[in-house]
């Protein structure tokens, strides 16, 4: 998804992307990118071809959809996951895989049943999948459990199986906030990043909001938090959550016609792309190598 980790102890490499901006109202500006980048996806939806929008950087530079749902990382997720939905503990273990996996033909090549057998998932992702199994959008680093280290794959195939019952205990204690979740389990976990706990919990919203509450507040990721450093200071809030709640009773006179309401996670997903796109308007960000799109005439 977006690669804002949630780190620790880790310098922030963003710190200083919008640094020297002139933006007057970073909340309008929040909005209008969120207008022009939902306009961009309805377009490509309807098969018009490119360029989609007048905007310079936004037909130059690569952007996530202002709603994590209509990415398609996250709709290979949320389709691999849905046959377990039923079952909380099969559905955390096909959640805790699809963001440690993240790699979109993986997860559509696979059914979520296969978890239950380790030995058939490692020769799977190493051997009948497209490769790489696994996607480098954002880093997954080492994880502890038990005395022992498990790099990624092994945590695919053996740590999940093995601490499921501890991650529903996590999840369960939480009621409802996913901060408090994440750092339960990653107190266990030990992540120096542990982003992928979190983006599985907030998926986990998607699919049982009694267990992981949309309206959670929500950490800020190291990619959104220039942004959401001017948002917090134009609303005079004293930290970001302040922002995020702010931001969406503002929705209703700023964007009234979106898809839906903001959650807190929407307004920490889009500030980090508000971010890369100020970012290519303060020169600090480059269009060149990955951040360079070109278009294809319709999303898959």
């Amino acid at each position: 998804m977006n690669g804002s980790a949630k780190t620790t102890n880790v310098d922030n490499p963003y710190r200083d992307a919008l640094t020297g901006l002139d933006l007057a109202d970073p909340v309008r500006a929040f909005f209008e990118w969120c207008r022009e980048r939902d306009r961009i996806r309805r377009k490509r939806e309807d098969g018009e071809p490119p360029p989609w929008t007048q905007d310079p950087v936004l037909q130059k530079g690569r952007f996530l959809n202002v709603f994590r749902e209509h990415d398609k990382g996250t709709k290979a997720v949320l389709r691999f996951a849905d046959p377990v939905k039923d079952s909380v503990p099969d559905l955390i273990h096909a959640l805790f895989f699809a963001r440690w996996c993240n790699q979109y033909s993986t997860l559509i090549a696979l059914d979520p049943g296969i978890l239950k057998t380790p030995s058939e998932l490692r020769q799977t992702l190493l051997h009948k999948v497209q490769q790489p199994w696994a996607s480098e959008v954002y880093p997954v680093v080492p994880a502890q459990w038990e005395g022992r280290e498990y790099e990624r794959l092994d945590a695919c195939v053996e740590m999940f199986p093995r601490c499921l019952g501890f991650l529903e205990a996590c999840i369960r204690g939480a009621q409802g906030n996913v901060m408090k979740a994440n750092d339960s389990i990653n107190a266990r976990f030990r992540m120096s990043n542990n982003f992928p706990i979190f983006m599985a919990l907030v998926d986990l919203a998607l699919f049982e909001p009694d267990l992981i509450s949309p309206d959670s507040p929500v950490p800020t990721g190291i990619g959104a938090a220039p942004y959401l450093d001017l948002l917090q200071r134009h609303l005079k809030c004293s930290n970001h959550q302040q922002a995020e709640e702010q931001m969406i009773k503002l929705q209703a006179a700023y964007w009234p016609e979106a898809p839906r309401k903001f959650t807190p996670i929407d307004i920490e997903y889009a500030s980090c792309e508000c971010r890369k796109y100020f970012s290519y308007i303060n020169g600090t960000k480059k269009f060149e190598g990955k951040n360079l799109f070109v278009p294809k005439s319709i999303t898959t």
